[in-house]
């Protein structure tokens, strides 16, 4: 499997540089697939829903297959993954995909975990270690911390925004120890995400230190998190038939979005050939996205401040990989958008308690909200010639070739659900009046101390800190 750029169609490389370089540090740019991969048809066909980790290792040899033997790869998936990602039935036509089921209950886990693995196996015989520079704005950090603690050759700087991130969120990330420490920024998400992309096109910097990212710019964290668009869209039509009577629905896909390197992987997913029709971007109030889908124009702005914190992202750096793999048309006809703001947020999370008892956090609420409105009356509105103003929250003027499924009834939405509820208590319990059972992986968090250094949102600072700090 080769790997090109989205800066530079010319390039190709294998799947251990795109891994151990994170972005091509010559343009800034970040790897892609040359070709992307069509799934075995015999795992596409099978009349049972087949188990998580046999679509993991399925796709992995797509992807791996030329650079790591089978039984190593089975190997990394087993360990990857002893946590699984059910597919629960809420309503008669609406699934919850949870992905919240690993070590630190955000969906991160499946791409950071996977990625941590490949990223030992490849830098195995190095004698400098390799640094990852990672921005966070809520779950991935703690996701990394966690999947390359103690991780020999490699060591982990996490850049999260100080006092825009839960509570819980930010104890996740202020109490690793070893060889991965976290930098409260004095800034947004955004400004953590440009010194991280600094840092990598910094010809002096990547001269003295082998860096890597760990974000979805990295190749290695996107690719796992198709394998679960593959199993929710597979578990689902084994089941649909029976849950809902619908033949052959079509499958749309629900995905919470704010640097948007998940609806990516979703993407990856439906080119493999996964029985997905259509997906939902839904975002809070920074709707770079669906502005750009109804427009055309990609205008990139700070990010604003939301209930639904790990989507503030105002720059999705996967914008980039998404206009690689499809034009503009091309991703009208099957991609419908969403925006909200705090208040629809809440509104979800009551909506979906108080209409079928599930309790969903703020990021999957966006979804459900999202999901609830197209049914009940937005897709309608919309393909009777009354769009919704894009100031206003709400589906945006973009009819998908999928639209009128949603009126014949015959379409199945997947909501994923991308962090545990607990983790947003607050916001929780404001909505429905109580706050969320919380795992006991989290409880014990909030009793250790927090070692989170000051970071200013500078680049030269942040710069002298890494050559201070790390080692050659």
């Amino acid at each position: 499997m080769e790997y090109t750029d989205t800066r530079d169609g010319s390039v190709r490389t294998d799947l251990k540089t795109a891994v151990l370089s994170g972005m091509n540090p010559a343009t800034g740019g970040l790897y892609i697939p040359v070709t992307i991969p069509h799934l075995n048809a015999d795992l596409l066909n099978k009349s049972y829903g087949p188990s998580f980790r046999d679509v993991a290792f399925e796709i992995a040899k797509l992807y791996c297959g030329d650079d790591i033997p089978e039984s190593d790869l089975q190997e990394i998936i087993a360990d990857c993954y002893p946590f699984n990602a059910p597919v629960v039935p809420v309503d008669p036509v609406t699934y919850v995909l949870e992905l919240f089921h690993g070590p630190t209950c955000a969906f991160k886990d499946f791409g950071a975990r996977f990625m941590a693995r490949l990223m030992s196996y490849f830098n195995r015989g190095e004698n400098k270690p390799l640094h990852i520079l990672v921005a966070t704005s809520g779950d991935t950090g703690s996701a990394v911390g966690s999947a390359f603690s103690g991780v020999e050759g490699i060591d982990v700087t996490i850049l999260y925004p100080k006092g825009k991130i839960s509570r819980l969120q930010e104890k996740q990330l202020s109490t690793f120890t070893g060889n991965v420490r976290a930098l409260a920024v004095e800034g947004s998400f955004d400004d953590c995400q440009r010194l991280v992309k600094t840092a990598f096109t910094d010809t002096a910097l990547r001269k003295k230190f082998r860096l890597s990212s760990a974000n979805s710019i990295n190749i290695s964290r996107l690719l796992p998190q198709s394998f679960y668009y593959v199993y929710a869209a597979l578990s689902v039509k084994c089941r649909s038939l029976h849950d809902n009577k619908i033949e052959n629905p079509s499958i749309i896909v629900i995905v919470p979005s704010g640097n948007f390197g998940n609806l990516t992987s979703g993407l990856i997913a439906q080119k493999m050939g996964a029985p997905i029709t259509g997906f939902v971007a839904a975002t809070n109030a920074n709707k770079t996205v669906p502005d750009w889908l109804v427009s055309g124009r990609y205008e990139p702005r700070p990010s604003i401040p939301t209930l639904s914190n790990a989507m503030d992202v105002g720059a999705p750096s996967n914008h980039e990989r998404i206009t690689a793999l499809y034009t503009h048309d091309e991703l009208k006809k099957f991609l419908a958008s969403y925006w909200t703001d705090d208040n629809g947020t809440i509104k979800g999370i009551t909506s979906c308690h108080e209409r079928t008892g599930y309790i969903i956090d703020p990021h999957g609420a966006v979804g459900w909200q999202a999901w609830y409105d197209i049914r009940k009356g937005a897709m309608l509105k919309l393909m009777s010639g009354f769009p919704n103003n894009t100031e206003n929250p709400g589906l945006t003027p973009n009819i998908p070739v999928w639209a009128q499924s949603i009126l014949d009834n015959k379409a199945v939405g997947i909501v994923l659900e991308t962090a545990h509820p607990a983790k947003f208590a607050d916001t929780v319990k404001q909505a429905i009046g109580r706050e969320p059972p919380m795992p006991d992986r989290l409880e014990k968090i909030l009793n250790l101390p927090d070692r989170s250094i000051a970071m200013q949102n500078d680049y030269e600072t942040f710069s002298k800190w890494l050559q201070k700090n790390l080692s050659a």
